[in-house]
This record gives C-alpha cells, sequence and structure tokens, in this order.
C-alpha cells in the first residue's frame, strides 16, 4: 500500500475545519478532518489517522478511538455505495433483518460484503432515528431510505446499479 500523504487541498481543508474552534481545541475538529480523508480516499487508513492526529497535534489512539466508534467511517475500501441497513431491535421488529438478508441475497454478498464488480456494499447499522419509519438504510450515509419492503430494494439496487462507475 502507498504511503499516505496530505495534499496542499486536503491541509486548506482542514484549515479551515480546525478555525472553527478556538486556538487551544483544535482537536475538536477531528470529525471534520477524518470526513475530509474519507471523502478524499473513499476510507480512513491507519496511515490517514496518524497524519490527522499529527495535524491536530493529539495521540494517535485518539484518533483510531473516534474513527472505530462511529460507523461512518470507513477503515477500508469499499464499494461506490455503501448501503447501511439498521438492525436494532425497532427495525428488527418491522423487518429490518430480513431487508438486509434481501439486499445480501439479491447482490450475492454476505454482510459486510461487496459485490463483484466493486460497486455495492452492504453492512448493518446501528440506530439511525427514524425506528417509526423502519425498516431503513442510509446510502453513502447520506440519504435516508424509509420503509424499505423488497419491492423497494429492488428498485434502489436497480437504481444504484444503472448509475456510472467511478472507477
Amino acid at each position: 500500500m502507498s504511503e499516505f500523504i496530505l495534499s496542499d487541498a486536503t491541509r486548506a481543508r482542514f484549515a479551515r475545519e480546525v478555525a472553527k474552534y478556538p486556538a487551544d481545541q483544535k482537536q475538536s475538529a477531528v470529525m471534520a478532518c477524518l470526513a475530509v480523508v474519507q471523502q478524499d480516499h473513499g476510507h480512513v487508513s491507519p496511515e490517514s489517522e496518524k497524519l490527522v492526529a499529527e495535524y491536530l497535534g493529539m495521540p494517535v489512539i485518539a484518533v483510531h478511538e473516534v474513527t472505530t466508534f462511529y460507523n461512518m467511517y470507513n477503515q477500508r475500501p469499499l464499494g461506490q455505495f455503501k448501503l447501511n441497513v439498521c438492525t436494532n431491535l425497532p427495525c428488527q421488529l418491522r423487518d429490518g433483518q430480513t431487508a438486509l438478508e434481501h439486499l445480501c441475497e439479491r447482490l450475492g454478498v454476505e454482510e459486510g460484503g461487496t459485490t463483484a464488480d466493486g460497486r455495492i456494499t452492504v453492512q448493518k447499522s446501528e440506530c439511525l432515528g427514524a425506528c417509526a419509519d423502519s425498516p431503513v438504510l442510509l446510502v453513502n450515509d447520506r440519504q435516508m431510505c424509509s420503509f424499505m419492503n423488497k419491492q423497494r430494494l429492488d428498485e434502489l439496487i436497480g437504481l444504484l446499479q444503472a448509475q456510472p462507475a467511478l472507477r
């Protein structure tokens, strides 16, 4: 794996995030800086965690704790589309696990896996805060999809597969 390097553009984005906090509290920008890394590189590697820690003047383990606590940070390369399916109890009671299993079956992957073409990753998620709309899933940590029965899941798969590949 090639060594991770912070580009000037990434450093400028980090500086904009850090500027939002008092000078003695720049570590408060850790989540934003990790999000910048992920937007630029698709995931947060151990190498990038180290550089974020150095930039913010904090221990590497503290950055790693943030990366591993929140499921919005990808710790490995994933597909172009990441589908996080809520399987917490309220969603379980309204077919969250069934939705997850349907996606996995239709896409030919196990939970946590990525399709052979590298386009779609399906994984479990902690509560997405939309229990009344369950089953729910989140696409690329940005777009919430509610009431995802098998028909709606199939429609979503069709829409995602019709998108041009980025790689």
